[in-house]
C-alpha cells in the first residue's frame, strides 16, 4: 500500500472511529410531530403490509441500511457483516463512498464483499457528484448494484482539511450520470438536509430519487471539525435542515420519491416520515453501534423488531399501507408551523 492509499485508508478509519464516538443528538425534531390517536381500531395486525416502491425497485419493509464506509480493511469488516444483516432481514443496504476503490484497486474488495455476503439482495453504490460518469458506471459494475447514490456533501468538504473546494460542476455532472446509469439514481444529502430550491433544481435535470437525509444524525461538520487541528469550525454544526423540515420542503414535488434519513431513533420516527412522505427511511449509525456493540446477531434482531413494530403503531393508526399513513392526521409544533409559514410551504 503506497502513501497516498495509507493516508485515505487512516481517513476512513477516523471517520469509523469519530462516527462510533458521536455526541448523542440532545433534541430532536422528530419530537415536534405528533399523531392523533385513535382509540378504536379497525383492521387486524395481519391486515398491515408495509412494502413500498421506489422508482422500479421493491422494498418488503420500508427501511434500509444507509451508506457509512469503505476503503479500509476495517471498513470491508463492517461491510461485510452489514450485508449479513440485510441479508438476514431482507433489507437494502447501501456502501460507503467507493472513491477509493475507483483511486485504488486494491481498496475494491472493502465494497464488493457486500455482493459475495449478499449476493441476491438490493445494494446500492455510492459515489460523489464529482466524479465522471465512467467512473460512476464502474462503481454500479463493481458492486453490481442495485442503485447508484450519488452523494452531496459540500459542508462536510469544506470542513475537512483535505476536502474538495470546487463544486460548480456539481449539478451538471449529476445529470450525466441519470442519463446514462444503467440503474435508478439517489441523489443523497449527508446530513445537512435539502431545500424547495434544491428539489427544483434535482427535478429539472431528471433525478427521480432523493434521500433528503437531514440534520439529527451523524453531522459530518463535527467529524471533519475534529480533524482540524485548531478545530475552529464548531461554529457550523448547527447547519442545515432537519430531518423533518426537509421533509416539509420537499411536500412540493410529489413527482420525487423521498427517502428520509438523518437522526431516526427509533421506529415512531420512521412513521413519522412515513406519514411526511417519505417512501422509506435509512439507517446508518445505529446500525455501526449495533455491529460493533452487539454484532450482527444484535443487528438482526433489532431490525428484525423495528419491523414488528412498525405494524403496531400502522395498527394504532388505523393504516394498512404507507399511502394510508401520509392520509393520518398529524399536528406540528409552532416552531414547524413557523418554518412552513416562512418558507412558503403548504
Amino acid at each position: 500500500m503506497n502513501d497516498k492509499e495509507n493516508k485515505r485508508a487512516q481517513r476512513k478509519n477516523e471517520h469509523i472511529e469519530l462516527a462510533v464516538s458521536h455526541p448523542a443528538v440532545e433534541m430532536s425534531s422528530f419530537d415536534d410531530v405528533r399523531f392523533v390517536h385513535q382509540s378504536i381500531p379497525t383492521i387486524d395486525l395481519e391486515d398491515v403490509n408495509l412494502s413500498t416502491t421506489v422508482g422500479p425497485l421493491t422494498f418488503q419493509t420500508p427501511i434500509y441500511i444507509n451508506a457509512m464506509t469503505g476503503g479500509s480493511e476495517r471498513a470491508a469488516m463492517i461491510n461485510e457483516q452489514l450485508a449479513i444483516v440485510a441479508r438476514e432481514t431482507q433489507v437494502a443496504m447501501a456502501v460507503g463512498s467507493m472513491h477509493a476503490a475507483l483511486m485504488e484497486p486494491g481498496a475494491a474488495k472493502s465494497y464488493s464483499v457486500a455482493r459475495k455476503q449478499n449476493p441476491d439482495g438490493m445494494i446500492f453504490a455510492n459515489v460523489g457528484a464529482d466524479v465522471t460518469v465512467d467512473l460512476a458506471l464502474r462503481a454500479v459494475e463493481m458492486i453490481t448494484a442495485d442503485a447508484l447514490q450519488i452523494h452531496v456533501n459540500a459542508p462536510q468538504e469544506l470542513v475537512m482539511p483535505e476536502g474538495n473546494r470546487q463544486f460548480s460542476a456539481w449539478l451538471s455532472n449529476i445529470e450525466a450520470i441519470v442519463r446514462r446509469s444503467p440503474v435508478p439514481v439517489i441523489i443523497k444529502e449527508v446530513g445537512f438536509g435539502l431545500s424547495t430550491e434544491t428539489f427544483s433544481e434535482l427535478a429539472a435535470i431528471g433525478v427521480k430519487i432523493v434521500d433528503i437525509s437531514g440534520r439529527g444524525g451523524t453531522n459530518f461538520i463535527h467529524i471533519e471539525n475534529e480533524r482540524r487541528d485548531l478545530r475552529d469550525m464548531t461554529y457550523l454544526k448547527g447547519w442545515g435542515q432537519t430531518t423533518v423540515e426537509s421533509l416539509l420542503e420537499s411536500s412540493a414535488y410529489p413527482e420525487l420519491d423521498i427517502l428520509a434519513s438523518g437522526g431516526i431513533r427509533h421506529p415512531l420516527d420512521a412513521m413519522k416520515c412515513y406519514a411526511l412522505g417519505a417512501k422509506a427511511v435509512g439507517m446508518s449509525r445505529t446500525m455501526l453501534l449495533l455491529i460493533e456493540e452487539q454484532g450482527t446477531a444484535g443487528a438482526i434482531d433489532y431490525i428484525n423488531t423495528f419491523k414488528e413494530h412498525l405494524k403496531m403503531i400502522a395498527l394504532m393508526l388505523g393504516a394498512r399501507s404507507l399511502t394510508e399513513i401520509k392520509k393520518k392526521s398529524i399536528v406540528l409544533t409552532p416552531e414547524l408551523i413557523s418554518w412552513q409559514q416562512q418558507r412558503g410551504l403548504k
